[in-house]
């Protein structure tokens, strides 16, 4: 039990050391850093601080206060200035960077208002469209009076339609409850994705770079195959958690000093406060699993290649099942209550991101879950024995080896031995 406890921690801390880790785990920190302080480096590039100028030109003498007030209520970091020079030299200053725009008012034959937008880009699309609808409510006010409508009929008019949702099922989750659900789905998706990724790669390079040094041949000498794949599984593993330690913890001080500037966006939509207790447990219990799964998988994989080279395109297949649960899973994020979700998350590779969306999203019942639990455990414990009698072949195996019939030969080492 020594040697196991050895390789696994000489795993662990030879793979903690690298610099292709330490590399990795910096920039992902700083993207982490980046995307919690979006706002506030925005901001530091931004002249305006923020705000767009905008010069308006008024021909019809009578729009720019309306107007004025229409922009005020819909966006208040527009800044309406009245401009009172000639068409050139506005466009001057959007030239120099001192306007973001410059729009110019004047009334149709039917006295109706109607406008022209100039700006150096028109790829910002935000403030061309918090401009066009301040102009589209005027217009409609003036068209309203024109015909006479009294403003309390006209209040009618913008007055928003009356429409409530309402859950028959028994305990179904709440609106609310719906997208903090679906922001820690969100999150967990991807965890899976990139952690079964780059650590079950990491595990299937690794069995093919000691193969590939001969290494493997003294290390099977003196440790049976079955030990040094599952203590690599877990060194990875715990390699893994280090990281995701690193990336929440720095993410979660990040975004608690930033949360008053996020909470317009993402995650003021996506909150994710007062996330059910039973919700992380199941994101917990689904990642691990999920991880264990692939890593089995990849760990059996690696050992039938001795070269580095073929590694990727061993894995290939189990990489692109990993695809094809995340893209699944991001379309259960609309409608997690398809038929086609719910039967694909019995599916075991399917079942870590699928099943957790189910649980995260919808009110299932428990039995749905547990069922998927022990699905997953029991593929697990079956990947295991099948890849422990494959990578105890498949380690003893040399040469050019980019095909899946060298299971066969593999298993058949097994015996032999």
């Amino acid at each position: 039990m020594n040697s196991f406890w050895i390789i696994l921690f000489h795993t662990y801390l030879t793979k903690l050391k690298t610099k292709s880790f330490l590399v990795t785990t910096l920039l992902t920190v700083i993207i982490v850093l980046v995307l919690t302080n979006i706002h506030n480096i925005i901001d530091l590039f931004d002249k305006n601080a923020g705000k767009d100028k905008v010069a308006v030109m008024d021909q019809s003498g009578q729009l720019y206060e309306p107007f004025k007030q229409q922009v005020k209520s819909i966006n208040k970091d527009i800044q309406l200035t009245f401009y009172k020079g000639s068409e050139k030299q506005a466009e001057k200053l959007v030239e120099k960077g001192e306007l973001s725009a410059v729009i110019q008012l004047r009334t149709n034959d039917q006295n109706l208002p109607e406008a022209t937008y100039k700006a150096m880009s028109i790829a910002d699309s935000s403030l061309y469209t918090d401009l066009q609808t301040s102009l589209q409510q005027l217009k409609t006010m003036l068209a309203a009076t024109q015909i006479h409508l009294a403003p309390a009929q006209l209040l009618k008019l913008y007055e928003p339609v009356s429409f409530h949702k309402v859950a028959l099922e028994k305990n179904a989750k709440t609106e609310e409850e719906l997208n903090q659900a679906r922001s820690l789905v969100y999150v967990l998706l991807f965890v899976i994705y990139f952690a079964v990724i780059m650590y079950a790669n990491m595990i299937a390079m690794e069995v093919a770079t000691e193969k590939s040094s001969r290494v493997m041949e003294i290390l099977i000498s003196s440790v049976s195959p079955i030990k040094q794949m599952f203590a690599k599984i877990l060194g990875i593993g715990l390699l893994s958690l280090t990281q995701l330690a690193v990336f929440l913890l720095v993410g979660y001080y990040s975004f608690t000093r930033n949360m008053e500037s996020l909470k317009g966006g993402f995650f003021g939509v996506y909150g994710f406060s007062n996330i059910p207790v039973e919700t992380i447990v199941y994101a917990v219990i689904f990642f691990i699993l999920g991880y264990f799964l692939y890593a089995t998988l990849a760990a059996f994989l690696g050992s039938l290649v001795s070269r580095i080279e073929d590694v990727q395109q061993m894995i290939t297949p189990m990489t692109l099942t990993v695809v094809a649960g995340f893209m699944i899973a991001m379309f259960g994020l609309g409608k997690p209550d398809a038929p086609f979700i719910t039967a694909t998350s019995f599916i075991p590779f399917f079942t870590p991101m699928i099943m957790f969306l189910r649980v995260g999203m919808l009110t299932i019942p428990a039995w749905e879950a547990i069922i998927g639990i022990l699905i997953l455990m029991a593929t697990i414990s079956i990947l295991a024995i099948f890849g422990a009698r494959v990578y105890r072949g498949g380690v003893l195996m040399y040469g050019k080896s980019n095909s899946f019939k060298d299971i066969k030969k593999a298993l058949q080492l097994t015996k032999n031995e």
